[in-house]
């Protein structure tokens, strides 16, 4: 009889994360649920992992992961079924395994949890990023949010939104700011082939934005930049805007642009592989977008790694990836004049922060603040704040 017994012992603890996706599109959440399914891994090698995806029909090679990690997809389901098999899904699971904690990186899964943690016991987590997770106005949302063994908050701008909106218990909520491939991420001269491929010069300052042009995303900050190229212009007559991103806003911005009259300075360049993304920062002079509703935004490390003067609005998480203005400049989004002004002064070296100017020194700071290492010792400080119970014999 107790040969057909299976004991999991002490240090293999069992835990499901469900994810939107991870492998087939590359948005803030899906990079950040990367890392940390990545930093769990390291923090608990021996574990067993029960990845379930929402929205992707497929792993990559492009990743790594251990051995005893187990991905399942819905993505290859129709949309309008796709929510209810994913729920399916993911409760079938739990019921079967009974993880030792479950991890949610969307605050919408967290129904699903709740239950299963009311029902059967099992405890779980919540990552909260950015607008996904203000303005909650759903009770059952609101009830899961208070039910979460942990709420993990992405930003001290999040984390804040939440308290004051939910009337969570501070204790409840911890921070885990996003993290970033520093090895992804390098200072270099500017690229040849780009300043070839766009008709610039070396000179000629560059402002850069990297997001998705998104129409039910207004908020990325470069509409307001466009207005104040004009007098920038006065300055700097030859200064250029490059937009990265691809996106339904595209017509949309293509007709601002003409009717201010910026066709002769502002490039579009729509998609661009990961393989260059690197090289578009290290065009630049300055890194802006003075977004208005950003969780967080991994864009800022990535542009701050390659020793790029950023500036971000002053009105979300911006504010941590900068540091409160200690990693770049925070404006009002909402200012056109704000923007143009602190753009000036960042390329008039005008700014009273010396290590905007010291591209390596900036790159060395970002790594240490918020780079993997930081990452996943943040994560472990939360599992041992939390005092997360792994049982140490269970019948399977």
């Amino acid at each position: 009889m107790k040969s057909a017994i299976n004991f999991k012992p002490l240090n293999q603890p069992h835990f499901h994360l469900w994810c939107p996706d991870i492998f087939e599109f590359k948005g803030g959440i899906q990079v950040y649920s990367a890392f940390l399914l990545t930093a769990l891994q390291e923090l608990y090698p021996k574990g067993k992992y029960q990845v379930i995806l929402k929205h992707d029909r497929r792993s990559s090679p492009e990743f790594s992961f251990l051995p005893n990690t187990h991905f399942h997809f819905t993505g290859q389901i129709p949309l309008p079924w796709r929510t209810w098999v994913f729920a399916a899904r993911i409760t079938f699971l739990a019921l079967v395994d009974r993880p030792d904690l479950i991890i949610a990186t969307h605050v919408n899964f967290t129904v699903v949890a709740d239950w299963l943690k009311r029902w059967f016991g099992i405890p779980y987590w919540v990552v909260v990023h950015g607008v996904e997770a203000w303005n909650l106005e759903k009770p059952s949302l609101q009830r899961a949010l208070h039910h979460a063994d942990r709420v993990v908050s992405v930003s001290g701008y999040t984390r804040d939104r939440l308290l004051g909106e939910q009337q969570l218990d501070p204790r409840q909520i911890a921070l885990l700011p996003n993290t970033f491939d520093a090895t992804r991420f390098h200072i270099t001269p500017k690229p040849q082939f780009l300043l070839q491929r766009y008709h610039l010069t070396a000179h000629q300052p560059i402002i850069l934005t990297v997001a998705r042009l998104d129409s039910s995303q207004p908020y990325k900050g470069y509409d307001k930049i466009l207005h104040a190229l004009p007098r920038l212009r006065q300055v700097f007559p030859d200064v250029h805007y490059l937009i990265v991103g691809k996106g339904c806003d595209r017509l949309r911005i293509e007709q601002l642009i003409e009717s201010l009259h910026l066709q002769d300075c502002v490039t579009l360049t729509g998609f661009i592989p990961d393989e260059e993304l690197c090289d578009h920062y290290n065009l630049c002079d300055v890194f802006a977008m003075p977004s208005l509703g950003e969780g967080f935004g991994i864009v800022y490390l990535e542009a701050l790694a390659c020793g790029k003067p950023t500036l971000g609005g002053n009105q979300d998480g911006a504010i941590d990836a900068l540091c409160h203005g200690e990693l770049g400049v925070l404006v009002n989004p909402e200012s056109v004049e704000e923007i143009a002004q602190a753009l000036l002064d960042i390329l008039q070296k005008n700014i009273n922060n010396p290590l905007l100017y010291q591209p390596q020194k900036l790159r060395d700071k970002v790594i240490e603040v918020y780079g993997f290492r930081s990452f996943k010792q943040a994560l472990g400080d939360i599992f041992r704040g939390t005092k997360v119970r792994f049982r140490g014999a269970r019948v399977e």
